[in-house]
C-alpha cells in the first residue's frame, strides 16, 4: 500500500504557523521591549538595524505592536549587542 507523504517543508511550515499563533503575545512583547530599549538609547530603527546587521523593514515588523514576528536567537543576540544590553532583558516579559 502506498501512502502519500506531505512534503517536509509543508509540515514544518504548518508547525511554524502554529507556533507563531501559540506564542503571539510573547513575540509582540519582545518587539515592544526592543522598541523600548532602542528609544532609550536614542536610536532610530534604521540606526539599530544597521548596528545589528538587519534590514530596517524587518526590524520595523518585529517592533510593530500588532504583528507577531518571531526572531532567531542569532538575531536576538545581535539586537541586544547593538543595544549594549544583555539578551535576557529582551525576554523579561510579563505573562501574556
Amino acid at each position: 500500500m502506498f501512502v502519500k507523504m506531505l512534503p517536509l517543508n509543508w509540515v514544518s511550515g504548518m508547525k511554524a504557523k502554529q507556533d507563531t499563533a501559540r506564542f503571539r503575545d510573547y513575540y509582540i512583547g519582545i518587539g515592544i521591549r526592543i522598541s523600548y530599549f532602542r528609544k532609550l538609547r536614542g536610536y532610530s530603527q534604521e540606526q539599530l538595524a544597521e548596528r545589528a546587521g538587519l534590514s530596517p523593514g524587518f526590524l520595523s515588523q518585529v517592533e510593530a505592536p500588532g504583528m507577531a514576528v518571531g526572531v532567531s536567537l542569532n538575531t536576538l543576540f545581535s539586537i541586544a549587542e547593538a543595544l549594549d544590553i544583555p539578551a535576557y532583558k529582551l525576554l523579561q516579559l510579563d505573562e501574556p
